[in-house]
């Protein structure tokens, strides 16, 4: 494992390792290897998400929490990269337990179930440039450790989750395989609206439900309120338009809903510490 990395028990002679939360402790950490290369060869558990990503083969394996692992299946392969996260990071830096942080709609697909603990997936072929892109990106916040990388590395990662919930399946299906449907009904409603004006209330009145009925229900099932799930989702489109095309800024505005490029800065600086022509340059 990373040297972030600690076995904090074992279960049944199995080593369970843990992703420590502290202020010297990045939110991330990604860790490149070769053949023979595993940072644990033998048996082991860990209490948090990881991914493993091999560019040759476009291949990304979603590994589980709280399952034994054997990476055997690891040993030959090359030019890996695994990147291991504290997932209550995702949920503004606070330190959750596994029952409340595997809720978060992003993480459904570490909850596969797969035998072994292990679920691949294939990342399309244009996307592939993204994948690289996004993890580079990640590795270099990550060495620099400049003012906002935490932020930085963090919203990189936000995008891979992203797109891997779409590989995997998408996130308003996870959400009514779950039991959540209403949560499903409200994430299907800002996938759908996205691109245009959208508000709490217009969520609301497409679901037949008052604003404030629904914002204390999906903060409680969730841990944000509706608007900011609906702000996440359009950074989460504008960082992707800022990193992959040469849009103007009102243009990228434009194509998540946000009709004043004006507001669309300052919504991106807050959000992000940094405005859209700095966090793409």
């Amino acid at each position: 494992m990373t040297q972030a990395v600690r076995v904090v028990a074992q279960r049944d002679g199995v080593p369970i390792y843990a992703y420590p939360s502290d202020p010297m402790t990045p939110p991330v950490s990604v860790l490149r290897f070769g053949p023979g290369g595993l940072p644990e060869k033998g048996r082991h558990i860990h209490d948090f998400p990881i991914l493993v990503y091999l560019s040759a083969t476009r291949s990304v394996l979603v590994v589980a929490a709280g399952q034994t692992i054997d990476p055997i299946w690891a040993i030959e392969q090359t030019d890996c990269v695994a990147v291991f996260f504290d997932p209550a990071a995702l949920n503004d830096g606070a330190r959750s337990p596994w029952p409340t942080w595997r809720n978060h709609p992003l993480l459904f697909p570490f909850r596969h179930g797969h035998t072994g603990g292990v679920l691949q997936l294939v990342v399309p072929s244009h996307r592939k440039r993204f994948w690289d892109n996004t993890i580079e990106s990640m590795e270099a916040e990550l060495v620099d450790r400049g003012e906002g990388h935490r932020e930085a590395v963090l919203a990189h990662l936000t995008l891979l989750l992203i797109d891997l919930a779409r590989m995997a399946d998408d996130v308003v299906g996870d959400l009514r395989r779950s039991g959540e449907p209403l949560i499903a009904d409200v994430f299907a409603v800002i996938e759908r609206r996205i691109a245009e004006p959208l508000s709490l209330s217009d969520v609301a009145r497409e679901l037949g439900l008052t604003p404030g009925h629904l914002t204390t229900v999906v903060r409680r099932r969730t841990g944000r309120t509706v608007q900011e799930w609906i702000t996440e989702r359009r950074m989460a489109d504008a960082r992707a338009l800022l990193s992959t095309t040469d849009l103007p800024i009102a243009e990228v505005a434009r194509r998540v809903g946000i009709a004043d490029p004006g507001y669309f800065a300052r919504l991106f600086r807050t959000t992000h510490g940094a405005s859209p022509r700095s966090w793409r340059a």
